[in-house]
């Protein structure tokens, strides 16, 4: 239970622990109709070349064999989809969302693409999943972890539903190690991306907030031993783009 004057982040700010997901839930009703293209424009179409690493990593089976993903926080459906066309006719994705204009958003999609077979949408929160213990083959989540009010309950819920011998893969963004790289990168976050946000969702604000919240997420190798006292196993991460996003990798073994 938490405490009564518990706080956690919200961007730059501090508020309530148990205020954060209906902040966050406003910023993505706000932006969700444009989410994709957004993410086009802020990294330059950079995100799905580090998705494609994602899905490389994550190697789903391309026969016919049963092949369970939980994609978590994936409510455009963007990673399961790549998932289903890099698999076999076995494979089946569940995306969790707590946001219904983002699942919404990704059952049109689906449905666009012939995957609401393969592909379906439930609305959850990743700190207590509905989903039985030791029930998928792969857990995702991309861009997401860090808009999750209590990341470690999440990942005691990620450990929880995945069987043993399957991976847990988080893509987020991470701490630039680059130091010219590292002015360039901050410049355009906190000068460009709100104005960009601004000119294609009439937001800006909400931008300003997912700007914020990067450079709030914990580093690398302390995320990492968060995921180890979640109980996963063979812990390590692959640093992408100098450091802007980091593919986080661990097992239940």
């Amino acid at each position: 239970m938490n405490q009564p004057n518990e706080t956690t982040h919200f961007g730059y700010r501090d508020v309530p622990l148990d205020d954060k997901q209906t902040l966050v839930n406003d910023v993505f009703h706000s932006v969700a109709s444009r989410y994709d293209l957004m993410n086009d424009l802020m990294s330059g179409g950079m995100h799905r070349l580090w998705k494609d690493v994602m899905i490389t990593t994550l190697n789903p089976p391309r026969d016919d064999s049963p092949f369970r993903l939980l994609d978590v926080a994936g409510g455009t459906g963007d990673i399961s989809f790549r998932a289903a066309k890099a698999s076999g006719a076995g494979f089946h994705s569940t995306v969790c969302d707590i946001n219904t204009d983002m699942l919404e958003v990704g059952r049109q999609r689906a449905a666009e693409r012939h995957l609401d077979q393969q592909v379906d949408f439930v609305e959850g929160n990743a700190e207590a999943l509905q989903f039985p213990d030791k029930s998928f083959d792969a857990y995702t989540i991309a861009f997401g972890i860090r808009n999750v009010p209590r990341i470690d309950l999440a990942l005691k819920e990620a450990y929880r539903v995945l069987k043993p011998g399957s991976r847990f893969l988080c893509l987020e963004f991470s701490t630039v190690d680059v130091p010219g790289l590292a002015k360039v990168y901050d410049l355009f976050s906190f000068k460009v991306i709100p104005q960009i946000g601004r000119a294609v969702t009439g937001d800006a604000d909400s931008y300003q907030y997912l700007v914020e919240s990067i450079r709030k997420f914990p580093k690398p190798y302390d995320f990492g031993e968060m995921m180890r006292d979640a109980g996963f196993a063979r812990v390590n991460w692959q640093v992408l783009s100098g450091g802007i996003v980091a593919l986080h990798s661990g097992w239940r073994l």
